[in-house]
């Protein structure tokens, strides 16, 4: 699939990977293909996000007060009036399992252990390689189908940010949306960008 994706397609997909090392994550999310689409090499669906008030520095904020309170602002403040401090709780569950103990792994399947049912610890993912998230490669797999959709020849930045659209469940869809936009909206702007480039 990669061979039909367009130089500056293939920096952004490789922008995702430096941008979740950057954030010390141990998978590639539909946030990191966000911010590498922000990035220099992010073409059209940059200057689309950039047209729409979508900036990296927020964007990074954004996901790392995701990462922080996973439960939303709703729960973790209900959670709050009962007395619940949810920063003591990670502090306390990373001070007795180490830092990062709280956070999945997208890539990993949960699997029962029990006392004859012993299953060996799935492999870490080598040093160099940092795996997609399901959601990130469903999106990639939205972009190759927004681009034959559109009768084009290759996938470029544009059809990954119509992917990261269409998917619209991802951390980047959330960002996105709570920073104000409509899907639809960036959507439409995105193919009227389109219109005009052609």
């Amino acid at each position: 699939m990669f061979e039909r994706f367009t130089d500056r397609a293939r920096d952004a997909v490789k922008g995702a990977q430096v941008e979740a090392r950057a954030l010390h994550h141990r998978y590639i999310g539909t946030e990191h293909l966000l911010l590498a689409l922000l990035g220099e090499s992010g073409g059209l669906a940059g200057t689309v996000l950039r047209d729409a008030g979508v900036f990296p520095e927020q964007v990074r904020a954004d996901i790392l007060a995701a990462r922080r309170d996973p439960l939303g602002m709703a729960d973790a403040e209900a959670l709050r009036a009962i007395g619940i401090d949810l920063d003591a709780v990670r502090e306390k569950v990373e001070e007795t399992f180490g830092e990062g103990a709280l956070e999945a792994s997208p890539t990993l399947p949960l699997r029962r252990r029990g006392l004859f049912r012993r299953v060996p610890a799935p492999a870490a993912p080598s040093p160099g390689h940092i795996p997609f998230s399901p959601r990130a490669k469903k999106v990639l797999e939205l972009a190759l189908r927004e681009a034959l959709h559109l009768k084009h020849k290759h996938i470029g930045t544009e059809h990954i940010l119509l992917g990261l659209i269409r998917e619209g469940e991802g951390l980047a869809a959330m960002v996105l949306t709570n920073a104000g936009l409509r899907l639809e909206d960036l959507r439409r702007h995105v193919l009227d960008a389109l219109a005009r480039a052609a």
